[in-house]
């Protein structure tokens, strides 16, 4: 990934989706998996990189994380190169 596909923003709980990706102030990436009246939940990509499998689902082989208003301001979209023509 390069910086310039993920420069610090903040997002707010309108800007998630389930299955977009994003980055926190530590560096890890995530993966959006349902979003909730005031949180999001979220998957660890960073956790097994070496198999996808873990993060089929749900059910998760892997836990879920809760994001809440406070720390969505601490996360940054994860932006996907638009798919050749």
């Amino acid at each position: 990934m390069s910086m310039s596909a993920a420069i610090p923003t903040g997002m707010n709980h309108g800007d998630f989706a389930i299955g977009c990706m994003f980055t926190t102030g530590s560096g890890q990436r995530w993966r959006c998996t349902d979003i909730g009246t005031r949180v999001i939940v979220a998957v660890c990509l960073d956790d097994h990189p070496d198999d996808p499998s873990w993060y089929n689902g749900p059910p998760y082989a892997v836990a879920e994380h809760v994001f809440d208003e406070h720390s969505q301001e601490d996360c940054t979209p994860i932006l996907l190169p638009a798919p050749a023509k």
